[in-house]
């Protein structure tokens, strides 16, 4: 693998992400693409408002739009053909010490939210991959870490502020919306623009992270439970070949008092004896650190260093939810594909999230295993290798990535969500003729 390519795989398993040469808080001359560069939007008007209320001026006054965060959706959701409206510009952070809650503006992206709240003797329970994803962004599409225990970010939530349709200003709380608020929290830009977000806080904490190689799929069978509860949040990477993972991460909290010891041995797994990259071979100083060294919650929960910014990249994702119980099968049923796979294929990775009851979330009511691509940029064979893998899964029910790519019939993917209808009862009270609806979520919401 190449520089090029070097860089592209280090961004994506960070996170499973990566950014592009146009960089976050920067604006790009002429057609504005994602961060993958495989999108292209269909508009190149974009309001870019500084408060409450020129969003509230922006939205009275604009017929169509689609509120657009970080740029790290690999499909369609944000685009338009009339407008897109950035928060960037509001990123203003308020800590309440008696509420144990933080308020950030839209355009906060999670690299300046960790630090902040740190320095605060505060945490959050989980962490996007990507420090540079907005915090708005990754909650309406239910982004999420890992964990047993762990649910998704869209579980910090406490309360939304809102501008609807008509350019009024609506709030949403967990403690007096109860329905109204699972409607909203994982609500896909959907029903209005989001402009601040509270959070729950939690005391600060200290992890340390260790990386196993060479794990047989064959412990998944038995020891499945004990192989992700090894840590507070844990991965497993393969290129599908060997019926193995090739690495094993374990992050865990280091409680006061605790010993911080790592055997030398896992379930056959050997323990790295110096820091990798979860491409074998490649530079892993833009790794979090690893071997069992403690440091604060936010430089270990991703993979690589918040400071480290991939220059250039190209990529596509996919990745695709299944309950857990299923997980030893699911991982099976992938197999069988893996020589259709591999070749087109930087990396999979493997983690759990803890069910939660957004109704649009894909962990919603399921304690999930999260099957993640990360793919070379060739949609012509990726294209054709989605539908294969979701035939393999379909047994077990996948609920795709809200931002990633897939290819779904939209009756099957409007029948993952029991809640479906009422979702689109409660946009009708926000958006009643469809201001925030673009052709994604007709296609995907409203079509069969």
């Amino acid at each position: 693998m190449d520089k090029r390519e070097f860089l592209k795989a280090s961004g994506v398993l960070a996170a499973g992400s990566m950014l592009s040469h146009v960089l976050p808080g920067q604006e790009p001359a002429g057609p504005r693409e994602n961060w993958a560069g495989n999108i292209t939007y269909s508009t190149d008007r974009l309001l870019t408002p500084g408060s409450l209320e020129e969003v509230q001026q922006a939205v009275k006054t604009t017929a169509k739009m689609r509120a657009l965060g970080s740029r790290h959706s690999f499909n369609t959701i944000a685009d338009s053909r009339s407008a897109q409206i950035s928060l960037k510009r509001l990123d203003q952070m308020t800590i309440d010490d008696k509420a144990k809650t933080v308020t950030v503006g839209a355009g906060v992206p999670y690299g300046k939210l960790a630090p902040f709240i740190d320095a605060r003797g505060y945490s959050l329970q989980n962490l996007a991959s990507l420090p540079h994803i907005s915090v708005a962004g990754a909650i309406a599409t239910a982004t999420h870490g890992s964990g047993l225990t762990n649910r998704n970010l869209a579980s910090a939530v406490a309360a939304l502020e809102f501008v609807t349709a008509n350019g009024e200003v609506a709030t949403l709380s967990r403690a007096k919306d109860g329905e109204r608020f699972l409607a909203a929290v994982v609500g896909l830009g959907a029903y209005g623009v989001v402009t601040r977000v509270t959070l729950d806080l939690l005391p600060s904490y200290q992890m340390a992270q260790s990386v196993y190689e060479h794990l047989s799929f064959d412990n998944l069978k038995d020891h499945f439970e004990a192989i992700y509860g090894s840590g507070y949040s844990v991965s497993l990477f393969t290129l599908w070949q060997n019926h193995e993972a090739t690495q094993l991460w374990i992050k865990r909290r280091i409680l006061p008092g605790a010993k911080n010891e790592w055997p030398p041995e896992f379930y056959g797994a050997k323990l790295a004896t110096r820091k990798v990259h979860p491409v074998a071979g490649h530079d892993a100083e833009p790794c979090t650190e690893q071997q069992g060294v403690p440091g604060p919650w936010y430089e270990r929960l991703p993979h690589f260093r918040m400071n480290f910014t991939p220059s250039s990249g190209r990529e596509l994702q996919t990745e695709y939810l299944i309950p857990r119980e299923h997980a030893y099968e699911a991982i099976l049923a992938v197999e069988k594909l893996r020589d259709q796979i591999t070749p087109h294929l930087f990396i999979t990775e493997l983690r759990t999230i803890a069910a939660d009851d957004f109704w649009m979330s894909t962990a919603y009511r399921r304690d999930s295993l999260a099957i993640h691509f990360t793919w070379k940029p060739e949609w012509p064979e990726v294209g054709k290798i989605l539908p294969q893998i979701e035939k393999q899964l379909e047994p077990f029910e996948p609920r795709p990535h809200w931002a990633k790519l897939f290819t779904l019939p939209p009756a099957t993917l409007q029948s993952r969500y029991r809640k479906l209808d009422e979702f689109k009862a409660f946009l009708k009270t926000c958006d009643p003729d469809g201001k925030f609806r673009n052709e994604f979520l007709a296609a995907n919401l409203y079509s069969s």
